[in-house]
């Protein structure tokens, strides 16, 4: 296992305590009636007129508690922009390092995870649907990747080639990134 995929799973552990014409629509997966497309589309990268994006859905079933529920929820949300945000920083390096010849410095990758771990404190939770007939909670959190993008430059551990590769290639690698999906 690579240090990068054990990064990932640190990431996602962590985090369990944030669409344009050209994009292909996506069709509801769970057909959840009466649920909001939120819920049904799940945790995905889109690009719309607010920008670049990552959405992520959580959902916790039903607890004697629910606060806990809810925070349950928010946090699985969480974990799954985490995913989504991993996937989309992993092909980003790959990109780099096929870029600079396969000899990146082991360095960029740490502090890419890293910068991209404070990035995801960005994720904001902009709502929640509750189901009736079964009680679950779901929460959707959004990223916005203006705002890796911001961590990013200000990262001053990154090197300056990386910073430089990532501004210049940001909308490309999105727009692949959407493409793999």
């Amino acid at each position: 296992m690579t240090k990068f995929m054990s990064f990932l799973y640190i990431v996602l552990f962590t985090l369990v305590l944030g669409a344009c014409s050209s994009k292909t629509t996506i069709d509801s997966d769970m057909g959840i009636s009466g649920a909001p497309d939120w819920v049904n589309e799940g945790s995905q990268a889109v690009e719309n007129n607010e920008g670049r994006l990552i959405h992520g859905v959580g959902m916790a079933p039903a607890m004697g508690d629910v606060s806990l529920q809810k925070s349950t929820a928010d946090n699985r949300a969480r974990a799954e922009v985490a995913r989504v945000l991993s996937t989309y920083i992993d092909a980003v390096s790959k990109d780099y390092t096929a870029s600079s010849g396969g000899e990146a410095d082991l360095n960029v990758e740490r502090e890419i995870r890293s910068t991209t771990q404070l990035a995801l404190s960005g994720a904001r939770i902009l709502g929640h649907w509750k189901d009736d007939d079964t009680n679950d909670i779901y929460a959707f959190a959004e990223l916005d990747l203006d705002a890796v993008e911001a961590t990013l430059k200000t990262a001053t551990s990154l090197s300056d080639a990386f910073k430089k590769y990532y501004k210049e290639n940001a909308s490309t690698n999105f727009d692949r990134f959407m493409e793999k999906k």
